[in-house]
Order: C-alpha cells, then sequence, then structure tokens
C-alpha cells in the first residue's frame, strides 16, 4: 500500500466483501474478524507507528493498552480509515478485514464503514433528533435503503442494552439522556448497520461507574456477535471485557509499535516483557 493516501479514493469495491451501495444490512452467522500487516504511520515527517502486525480475531474483544501518546488512537483510526481524513497523513502496510485490504485502491471508505463502526470517547448523539432519529440516522448515513426502520431501531437499541429504559421515550431528545446512555446510544447507532467491527476509543473515561459497568455489560453481550477492539487506559477494564490484548509503547525518538500482544490473562499474570509487567502493574503510565 502506498503511503499516499491522496491514491486512496477509488470508486468501487474491488477484491473486499462489501456490501453493494445501498443495500439492506447484512445478518452475517459470523463477524469478519481484522487484521494488521507491518502498519506503519506519520502525521507529515513525524512518524507515529512503526510496523504494527496484529490480527483481531472475529467475534472477540481485543484490547489496546498502552501509555498516552503511544498510538493506540491513530491506529484504531486507522482500522476504519479515519487517519486519511487528517491533512499530511499517510501510512503504509495492509489493513484486511476478512480477505481484503480495506486500503485496495478500488475500495470506498464509506462502504469500510459500513462493516467497521466506531464509537468515540465522548458520547456524540445527534442533539436535535429523538432517540429514534439518532439510531435510524445510521442507516441514512449508509445510504441504507428498503428495511423496516422501527425493527431496526428496536433490535439496535435491544443490542446496545438500551431498550428496555428509552422504549417509551422513543420520540424523546438523545441529548437528554445520561451519559452513559447516550453512550449506549451512539452504539445503537453503530449496529444499526450491523457492522463485522465495532471500534471504541475509551469509551468509558467520561462515565461515572454505574454507566461504565453498564458498557462492559453491553460489551459483553456483543462478543461473539461483533469483533471489538477497544482503547483503554484503565487496566482493570482491558482486563474485565477482553479476550486478547496489546500493549503499545513509544519511545523519546521512537514511533509507537506493539511490544506484547496475546491473551489477555497472560498479559496480565505472565507477560513475556518486564515492560509489559511494569505497565500492568501500574509501574508507569
Amino acid at each position: 500500500m502506498s503511503a499516499d493516501m491522496s491514491a486512496l479514493n477509488g470508486t468501487a469495491p474491488l477484491g473486499l466483501d462489501l456490501d453493494p451501495e445501498g443495500a439492506a444490512p447484512v445478518r452475517r452467522d459470523s463477524p469478519a474478524g481484522l487484521e494488521t500487516r507491518a502498519v506503519s504511520a506519520w502525521f507529515g515527517d513525524h512518524k507515529v507507528l512503526e510496523r504494527v502486525s496484529l490480527t483481531m480475531a472475529p467475534g472477540r474483544v481485543t484490547a489496546l493498552i498502552g501509555p498516552s501518546g503511544c498510538g493506540k488512537s491513530t491506529y484504531l483510526r486507522i482500522l476504519n480509515r479515519m487517519h486519511e481524513m487528517v491533512r499530511g497523513a499517510a501510512l503504509a502496510g495492509e489493513v484486511l478485514l476478512g480477505a481484503g485490504d480495506i486500503y485496495d485502491p478500488g475500495v470506498r471508505p464509506a462502504e469500510v464503514r459500513k462493516r467497521i463502526g466506531m464509537v468515540f470517547q465522548k458520547p456524540n448523539p445527534f442533539p436535535a433528533m429523538t432517540i429514534y432519529e439518532n439510531v435510524a440516522s445510521g442507516l441514512k448515513l449508509a445510504g441504507i435503503k428498503g428495511v423496516d426502520k422501527n425493527e431496526v431501531v428496536e433490535n439496535s437499541l435491544k443490542r446496545a442494552g438500551l431498550w428496555n429504559e428509552v422504549q417509551r421515550r422513543l420520540r424523546t431528545p438523545g441529548g437528554a439522556l445520561s451519559g452513559g446512555q447516550q453512550q449506549r446510544l451512539c452504539i445503537a447507532r453503530s449496529l444499526a448497520v450491523s457492522p463485522d467491527v465495532l471500534l471504541m476509543d475509551e469509551p468509558c473515561s467520561a462515565l461515572d461507574p454505574t454507566s461504565t459497568r453498564r458498557i462492559e455489560e453491553t460489551i459483553g453481550e456483543l462478543a461473539g456477535q461483533v469483533t471489538i477492539v477497544i482503547v483503554t487506559h484503565n487496566m482493570q477494564q482491558a482486563a474485565r471485557v477482553s479476550q486478547h490484548c496489546a500493549f503499545f509503547l513509544a519511545g523519546e525518538e521512537q514511533p509507537g509499535r506493539i511490544v506484547e500482544s496475546g491473551p489477555t490473562t497472560q498479559i496480565f499474570e505472565h507477560p513475556a516483557d518486564p515492560r509489559t509487567a511494569d505497565y500492568v502493574h501500574g509501574r508507569f503510565g
């Protein structure tokens, strides 16, 4: 893949199992996994990631951990082609969804984002829209037509663990919900298009402990249905919700890279690298 991202604006999906434009969400028996091979990233002349290779297994939760500034959030945004939206951004390597590279010149970013959803650190429901409209907007933004919106909204809210709390007030503004409910509403909006992958960038960092617990329960319920990749600075959370962990680290003059990855129990209980042990046990970071 070329490091020049201006060449990545193809016009038709080629070589990747993506849904036709405007098609209804596809119910798959199992989600696809993600894999990166030797991914490096730059902002202008500043290299922020160095040859990151990682397999994120289908239907599993992978936690990305490491100190601030080591490239975790940049890596997450690379996984659904948000990195290229930054002026001067470039990357090299491969990002595979199933068997196809999402950066193939013939693959449109909009098609990728139907399959790979994103939930951000701060809940971002559309404040002028109702709860119902917020979820249904996922379909509109993805250009999906010909579906039963009522069914999609109900199913998405149930999968996000929010239906029982809002089913009698779907026509009230999404911005009137509590912070934790707003975050689950954003999860429901992402789920409306039946993605294979859900990326979560510190989804609980702005939430109280009760809301955090509910988000973690939602992650647990979605595991198996969706491939989840979560960035978190909370080691206890990473240990609770994930089955696989990748520890990122950057030096003063070194770009971010993976020091160690493996099953979560191994990373926390028997890490191979002393730097991993120091980080997960709170001795730095």
